[in-house]
């Protein structure tokens, strides 16, 4: 496996960088997808196994600001949030270790064709998004499903937003702001212990990782404040054009 050696960084690479962990810290915050941004460039750079590692500190630091400004927001409804946690944590760490070990093109490809049913889905039933919903799993197959959900996470990361989301409305009744909230909570929790599996294996470039991070914590803050002031009806076309812009990027990269 290729790890992470000297790479020499130019102006212009730090400004892509910058530009793209912004509009990525955005997208992440709003409903996830932003990786299939930042993925390709940091894939340019870096090669495919580092930037899967070296992507994870801009999603620590873009998570640490969108949870801030969700919770400032009244967004994050902790009681709910936190049992969520330990299942999707465990996954994840499971997911990182794997991807460590194996290619995960074929998964991408998979997902993108998933990530234009959620864009489809939205769009033909969007007040199914907007609306409280009660809790249709029992507590069993919810922590299944939110281990399925970090172990993707923790393997590939790009458009796990958009798991979380359907997880978190459809099978734990969230509305779709407060599911937001959880979600970045959720990723937070998860990144710190993807991230130390990845730098074990030398997969991490800790100064591109920086650089990408001050761009996408400040879009990752607007973000949070835009969702909470301007409610669920807006953050659902952000989705849709987030959905979509990760489908066709995982089927091109």
């Amino acid at each position: 496996m290729t790890g992470a050696g000297a790479i020499d960084i130019s102006l212009g690479t730090v400004a892509v960088l910058v530009l793209g962990g912004l509009v990525a810290g955005f997208i992440n915050a709003l409903a996830g997808g932003g990786s299939a941004i930042t993925i390709p460039i940091l894939t340019e750079i870096a090669g495919p196994l580092v930037a899967n590692g070296t992507n994870r500190i801009a999603i620590l630091a873009a998570n640490l600001a969108a949870v801030a400004g969700f919770h400032r927001g009244g967004a994050v409804e902790w009681r709910r949030v936190w049992p969520l946690v330990p299942p999707t944590v465990v996954g994840a760490g499971v997911g990182a270790w794997a991807a460590t070990q194996v290619d995960g093109d074929i998964m991408k490809r998979v997902f993108a064709v998933v990530l234009i049913l959620v864009a489809a889905s939205v769009v033909l039933k969007p007040a199914r998004w907007v609306a409280d919903r009660e809790t249709s799993l029992s507590v069993a197959t919810r922590n299944v499903v939110f281990f399925g959900v970090g172990f993707y996470g923790g393997f590939v990361q790009a458009g796990v937003g958009f798991l979380l989301l359907i997880s978190l409305v459809f099978g734990s009744g969230f509305n779709l702001i407060n599911g937001n909230g959880a979600k970045v909570v959720l990723v937070l929790a998860y990144t710190p212990v993807a991230l130390a599996l990845f730098a074990s294996a030398n997969q991490v470039d800790w100064r591109l990782g920086a650089i990408l991070a001050s761009g996408q914590m400040t879009g990752a803050w607007i973000a949070a404040r835009l969702a909470v002031k301007k409610g669920a009806p807006w953050v659902r076309w952000v989705l849709v054009f987030a959905a979509i812009v990760a489908a066709v990027r995982m089927l091109v990269s």
